[in-house]
Formats: C-alpha cells, structure tokens, sequence
C-alpha cells in the first residue's frame, strides 16, 4: 500500500480525524503551501491564532517526524506545483530523455496507482451512496467541466446516457450553460469536475446551481478548492502525477464507481435502454463490422 505523497495528500487523507485546532492548522498548511515551505515556524502560526506547538504536532499527526521535514516537503510540492505548465513541462523533457521509457512508465503508473489507492482507502461509502441517490432521484442532472476536466465530463455523461435520458453535458460554453442554469430548480442536480487550475465558469455555475436550491456534487483536487463551498456532496480525489498536468486515474475510477451504482438502482429498466440504444446503434451503422 503506498503512502500519501505530499502534504495535500495527507491532509486529504486525514482531516476528518483531526481535532479542531489541527483542522485549522491543516487548512492553512493546504491554502498556503508556500508560506509553509518559506516563512518561519513562528511566523505561520501567528498568522494562524494557534501556537507553533499545533503545527508541530499536525506534522506529526500527518505523518511527519517534525515539522522541519513537513516544511521541507512543502518546499518540494511548492517548486513543483507552482511553475507554469510550460516549466513543468520542460522540466520533464529533460527528465524523460535521460530515462528509458520503462522508467517513463513505472513513474506514471506508481503516481496513478497511489492516487487510487488512496481514493480506495478513504473514500466513506455512505457519502459515496447518498451523492449517487441525488443523482439517480434527480429530474435532471447537468455535467459541468471545463478546460481540462471537459473531455472527462463528456465520458461521463457518454456512460450514463446509455441509461439515464435525463443526463446533460452543458459546460463548454456560455451559450449552452446559461439557459440550462435558468431552469434549475430543487429536483434537479449539477455534478461538477473542478481541478486546479480551476476554471471561473465552473465555479459561478456552482454558486447560481445552490441559488437556484439545486443540489450540487462537486469532485475536486483539494480541500481548498473554491467549488467545495457550494457543494452539497464532495469528493477530494488526488491527482499526483510526474506529467506536467494532473492526473485523472483516480478521478476516472470514482466515476465508473458512480456509473456501476447508478446502474445497479436502475434496475432492469436501465438494462431495456441499453438494449434498445444497441439496437438503434445497429439499424443506423455505426459500428464498424469485419
């Protein structure tokens, strides 16, 4: 089994266990990763309210032998994180071409792997089971995702439109999310996808979804993210990756999960809408045929 990778893992991993104090703590330490990696041990927790001792002893509860080695950690993630993605990607030019394409892999895949695990050891069922009964129960559910989160959406509602007619795709652009947004009301769902860097439309189409009395299930990268303050179900998913973008392994497992149990509640009634989407799959062609 493979250990959180860095700071925003272990806090993801461990807060609900936390104490109120080391809550605050944590989420300092996760909104401000380069005040943890650059400014004193003082310095921080007079920003805080809460002694130099909590942060000592969140490094500690996270999984840290002190707080040196949680800053130097966030020094790590800080230099990795905060460059452009045109440094990032450079700077795995570089390593890549020194590295065979074995390596390439056992990187990727050891990240990816994490990420799952770490999805599959936290993820709390009964969460996971009421966001999949708004979603079976809602009149309509609209998938929002934008920029890279937008073809992961697309594959989303592809796999529930086989049996779910209520289902719809409606974030790429202004144009098509508007007037969706205008017709919402408390029987129906918004279920977004927001990874850093997070995407504006995505978030105001959140805040105006909880306006409307909308509920909203929101899977997300941090326990910073913006979109966690108007959600009404949540999901933080990592997304660690050697890649210059982040990864979407574990956050593409999560969603097959809702698919499989969206599935299981529909009963034979979805089974009769795959058959009948097959059939008319057939009668127009679309499948190639040897």
């Amino acid at each position: 089994m493979n250990e959180p990778t860095t700071i925003q893992d272990r806090i993801n991993t461990s807060y609900a266990g936390l104490s109120d104090k080391l809550q605050i703590a944590a989420k300092f330490a996760a909104k401000n990763p380069v005040d943890i990696a650059t400014r004193s041990l003082r310095s921080v927790a007079a920003s805080t309210g809460v002694s130099p001792a909590t942060f000592s002893r969140l490094a500690r509860a996270l999984g840290y032998a002190d707080y040196e080695q949680m800053r130097q950690d966030g020094r790590e993630t800080v230099e990795r994180k905060m460059a452009p993605f045109s440094e990032r990607a450079h700077a795995l030019r570089l390593a890549t071409s020194e590295q065979g394409s074995s390596t390439v892999l056992h990187r990727q895949a050891t990240a990816c792997i994490s990420n799952i695990e770490n999805l599959h050891n936290n993820i709390d069922p009964d969460r996971l089971n009421a966001a999949v009964q708004c979603l079976h129960d809602a009149r309509t559910v609209l998938l929002i995702g934008a920029m890279g989160s937008a073809g992961i959406i697309d594959y989303f509602g592809y796999m529930a439109q086989w049996f779910k007619g209520n289902w719809k795709t409606v974030g790429r652009n202004g144009t098509e999310l508007s007037p969706s947004l205008s017709r919402l009301g408390s029987d129906d769902v918004v279920f977004a996808l927001a990874k850093a860097p997070y995407a504006r439309r995505t978030i105001a189409a959140l805040k105006t979804a909880r306006e409307a009395g909308a509920t909203t299930v929101v899977i997300t990268d941090s326990r910073t993210s913006p979109a966690l303050q108007f959600s009404n179900h949540s999901f933080v998913v990592s997304t660690e990756s050697p890649q210059f973008f982040s990864s979407y392994a574990a956050t593409l497992v999560l969603m097959e999960t809702i698919i499989s149990l969206l599935l299981a509640r529909a009963g034979s009634e979805a089974e009769g809408a795959i058959r009948a989407a097959e059939v008319q799959i057939n009668q127009l062609g679309e499948n190639w045929i040897p």
